[in-house]
């Protein structure tokens, strides 16, 4: 047995520890993605969860481009508000009645319930899907690829069945 030099040994160290910096460096981005859309959830859906904040239902009459509007009728003793406004993609069109709560110094109004958490994860969904890609590739984990992959399209799909 022949001991190698140590130009070969060194080589060899320098390519493993290059290989051990792109792993390290994939998984902090695929965490920095997963982070960032939990940051991005948490931030567009506490409302949705929070207590204490005025709560009602909201009947859309409605719909533009991106948001769709109606009267706020509140469940406490509040003044009903004659028009507020959420996001196109948590309804179905005009007519459709579900429950809101109203953000903090606005008109604007989150879903709440099952359906309105679950559109707040959205973000998340996306992060998931994103990380699915990063971890397949640059990590070589297909089944953890996989299954962040379907954890991202259900989170996609079932705010829809809920509607």
């Amino acid at each position: 047995m022949r001991k190698r030099s140590l130009i070969r040994r060194l080589g060899e160290s320098a390519w493993g520890l290059l290989l051990l910096t792109r792993v390290v460096v994939v998984a902090a981005l695929a965490v920095l993605v997963l982070v960032a859309g939990a940051w991005v959830s948490w931030s567009s859906g506490r409302d949705a969860v929070a207590s204490g904040l005025e709560r009602g239902t909201m009947t859309v009459t409605s719909c533009g481009a991106s948001s769709c509007s109606g009267p706020f009728a509140p469940s406490g003793p509040q003044p009903p508000l004659a028009r507020v406004s959420v996001d196109r993609l948590v309804t179905r069109g005009t007519g459709q009645r579900f429950p809101v709560v109203v953000e903090p110094g606005t008109v604007k109004v989150v879903r709440t319930g099952p359906a309105g958490v679950l559109f707040a994860l959205r973000p998340l969904a996306g992060a998931l899907l994103l990380a699915a890609l990063v971890v397949g590739v640059g990590l070589r984990m297909r089944r953890t690829a996989w299954l962040s992959g379907l954890a991202g399209v259900l989170l996609v799909a079932v705010p829809f069945a809920l509607g």
